[in-house]
């Protein structure tokens, strides 16, 4: 079973940063993705950011140049530094894993996600 913790959430001011973490445990395929997703009240779950194992990352035009995904493979932990944070950056943020893999000849994927950690920026 894979497991997925995120923390660091928090309340922040206009123009503050926080760095959030995804934990993950259980039986992993080392090639793999993870992203991070937000959810804000009365609006669809939305892709923030993704980043392959080999480290290659992908944002949303809404947070590209404040926000930076990375990863440490050794800890299977992903992160979410967030600077410049705005008013409408307030959400749950989750994060998934994710893989797929053959099954004789056919390819499946798995994905898993974390529970949600809530970021509010208000002053």
């Amino acid at each position: 079973q894979v497991r997925l913790v995120e923390s660091g959430g928090g309340l922040v001011q206009p123009g503050g940063s926080l760095r959030l973490s995804c934990a993950a445990s259980g039986v992993l395929q080392s090639s793999n993705s993870m992203d991070w997703y937000r959810q804000a009240p009365g609006k669809q779950r939305e892709l923030v950011a993704t980043i392959t194992s080999g480290g290659s990352s992908n944002y949303a035009d809404s947070v590209k140049g404040r926000f930076t995904i990375s990863r440490d493979n050794a800890k299977n932990t992903m992160y979410l530094q967030m600077n410049s944070l705005k008013p409408e950056d307030t959400a749950v943020y989750y994060c998934k894993i994710r893989w797929s893999y053959y099954a004789g000849s056919s390819m499946r994927s798995n994905e898993y996600w974390g529970q949600g950690t809530q970021v509010t920026v208000a002053s």
